[in-house]
């Protein structure tokens, strides 16, 4: 909670619940170097940054209301962050910085949106993980927990009856034979599908072994960024970093990171919880075949669990071409669990001992197992 307010007290420039988080942790990912003052002055309003202070809000919400089933002093708090998301959700979904959003209806994405000092807002249309992290701020609320906790339905039949701008947000489904459940999460059904028609493009982010950082189209035409004498460019770069810039070799233009797939997973999951059966997106985006959200996961799913299995060959992907590795019966067995992924080979760059994140593939391996 601490961390939290700090986030929410120096990251959120004119007040408006959209953060300028910095660095993040996404090194080159943009145009700029987010953790240093912008060459054009001003400030970026972020979108990841504010969907992560979405999420932020659900994680901690959700963690108050387990506390609250055996201390009713924690439903006060749940209700906090129950606020702060909607407070959120609201500046992230409709029109902000004087008529330029972060979400663009004309490409069905979020964006940055530069904040020059003269107050316009220029966006940064640059398509990586950037714009698919909202996917991430959702969650579902079974009518069972509500039930328990009187005091948190209650504000939460409030906010439906008086704030019908931020019901909105608060969405009701009645899922066949699952109940009347809630969902509280930055994207609506409509806005959902146009983002995972982007994510699921095997042209743009869709890999053999999961979810690029950066769209593929940069490939063969990177992107641009021209300004008062400044020209730069984001390039795809599927492994390593090809310079030094904003971070050195862990690179965010193009490699497949696996917290990211995996908070990505997990958060379709949640959404199938809600929509059920019945809501489809077409997957591969192109391919005329559609699939439930709990598919799609699964997919997914699959596809990051064969970063480490043999093909047909017998080779494994995270090896690359170290022979090594591949056939020698002392090493071919032993895993290693890489920071980040080539994004069209899958073989491991970077620090092959993340068993940090990259060890979530066991809970994969798992949910797999049960299917």
């Amino acid at each position: 909670m601490v961390n939290f307010t700090w986030w929410a007290n120096r990251k959120d420039n004119e007040g408006r619940n959209i953060f300028q988080g910095g660095f993040l942790g996404l090194d080159n990912i943009g145009v700029f170097d987010r953790s240093a003052p912008l060459p054009t002055g001003g400030f970026i309003n972020q979108a990841d940054g504010t969907a992560w202070m979405a999420m932020y809000s659900l994680n901690l919400m959700r963690i108050a209301l387990e506390l609250a089933q055996h201390n009713p002093t924690y439903e006060d708090i749940a209700t906090k962050f129950f606020e702060h998301f909607l407070y959120i959700a609201e500046a992230m979904t409709d029109v902000v910085d004087r008529g330029v959003g972060l979400w663009d209806d004309d490409d069905g994405f979020y964006y940055d949106v530069l904040r020059l000092p003269s107050g316009t807002g220029v966006p940064l249309r640059l398509r990586t993980l950037v714009g698919l992290i909202p996917i991430c701020a959702v969650e579902v609320l079974e009518p069972e927990l509500l039930t328990r906790l009187p005091g948190f339905a209650t504000r939460l039949s409030w906010v439906i009856e008086h704030r019908p701008e931020l019901a909105k947000l608060v969405s009701r489904w009645q899922v066949p034979g699952q109940g009347d459940r809630r969902l509280l999460s930055l994207l609506r059904g409509h806005r959902l599908k146009r983002l995972l028609r982007r994510a699921l493009d095997e042209r743009e982010f869709l890999a053999p072994h999961g979810i690029r950082s950066l769209s593929a189209s940069y490939r063969d035409a990177p992107y641009r960024f021209a300004h008062e004498g400044l020209d730069l460019s984001v390039d795809y770069e599927p492994a390593e970093s090809s310079t030094g810039v904003f971070g050195g070799n862990s690179n965010w233009r193009g490699p497949i990171w696996f917290p990211i797939n995996y908070l990505l997973v997990e958060s379709l999951r949640r959404f199938h919880q809600y929509y059920g059966d019945d809501f489809r997106v077409e997957h591969p985006t192109g391919s005329g075949r559609y699939h439930t959200l709990a598919e799609v996961a699964a997919s997914l799913g699959d596809r990051l669990i064969s970063l480490f299995e043999r093909d047909a060959s017998g080779r494994r992907p995270i090896f690359g071409e170290q022979r090594l590795f591949q056939e020698d019966p002392a090493f071919t067995d032993h895993l290693l669990f890489f920071e980040y992924f080539h994004g069209d080979t899958g073989r491991g760059v970077g620090a092959s001992h993340q068993t940090g994140w990259t060890g979530l593939v066991a809970k994969l391996v798992h949910d797999a197992a049960k299917r």
